[in-house]
């Protein structure tokens, strides 16, 4: 409303939306896993390729151990979890728990969902939208690890000894 008083933080400086702000780019990358996410979900399922029972059982396998690894990560995460990837600031760097295998056991799991997801479709359409998911996933914890190294002092020892999403892998993607 155009009559509202301007806003101001507790030291008295005034608060605006700066387009370009950590935080907005944050809920961009929010937003972009949302459509992808959505996609995933949204579209039909097709007959592209086989579905024995196995495969039944592994895209089970796959979907709910993902939302179950997300759960526990999240709540690995406590204070410090936020809904962007931009660290909090009164979070602490978490490296115990999952955290302690891998730098984003969350996108981890959601990776395992979509292979879930993406199986279960029998969709050739899914398939290549779950390949631009995992590549989306590595680009977003990227620009994410530069907001935790700037916050943290000791992210960059820890990144260099934690594999980014595969425990105990030692490849660039991991």
């Amino acid at each position: 409303c155009a009559l509202e008083r301007p806003r101001r933080d507790r030291h008295g400086q005034l608060l605006v939306w700066d387009p370009v702000s950590k935080s907005s780019i944050g809920w961009i990358w929010v937003g972009a896993q949302a459509v992808l996410l959505l996609a995933l979900v949204a579209l039909p399922t097709r007959d592209d390729w086989p579905f024995p029972f196995l495969l039944t059982v592994l895209a089970g396998l796959l979907f709910f151990g993902g939302l179950i690894l997300a759960a526990v990560a999240a709540l690995g995460l406590g204070s410090s979890l936020t809904p962007t990837p931009v660290p909090n600031q009164a979070g602490e760097l978490q490296t115990k728990g999952l955290y302690r295998f891998m730098r984003h056991p969350i996108y981890t799991a959601v990776l395992l969902a979509v292979a879930g997801i993406t199986l279960r479709s029998q969709s050739w359409v899914h398939l290549v939208i779950a390949v631009g998911t995992v590549l989306f996933f590595d680009r977003k914890a990227s620009w994410e690890e530069k907001q935790l190294a700037e916050h943290f002092s000791g992210y960059a020892d820890y990144a260099a000894r934690t594999p980014k999403f595969v425990p105990f892998s030692k490849s660039e993607f991991s």
